[in-house]
């Protein structure tokens, strides 16, 4: 059974840092890729950051130069380290796993965490 763990999220003031984890279980860690995701009240889940299983990783336009996503392959864990937090980055933080089985895509989320950026 997959199972994703998010953590890390809080109340921060603008210009400040967090740093989320996922801990995941059940998958071949080192060959999924993870992702991280948001959801701001009254508006869709969008995509924040990715690594990919070769280490590649992608970012969205408004949290360039300012998120690193890393992962451990060995703690089975992904993390999502945010600095220069502005109040627009307020939204619950959603891990993501994604990996193919006989063709077919499996995908997976963690729970959420809130992180809340006063200004």
């Amino acid at each position: 059974q997959v199972q994703l763990v998010d953590s890390g999220g809080g109340l921060v003031q603008a210009g400040g840092s967090l740093r989320l984890s996922c801990a995941a279980s059940g998958i071949v860690f080192r060959l999924t890729v993870m992702a991280w995701y948001r959801q701001a009240p009254g508006k869709q889940r969008e995509l924040v950051a990715t690594s990919t299983s070769g280490g590649g990783t992608n970012y969205a336009d408004s949290v360039k130069g300012r998120f690193t996503i890393s992962r451990d392959n060995a703690k089975n864990t992904v993390y999502l380290q945010m600095d220069s937090l502005k109040p627009e980055d307020t939204a619950v933080y959603y891990c993501n796993a994604v990996r193919y089985s006989g063709g077919v895509k499996l995908e997976y989320w963690g729970q959420g965490t809130q992180v809340t950026v006063s200004s």
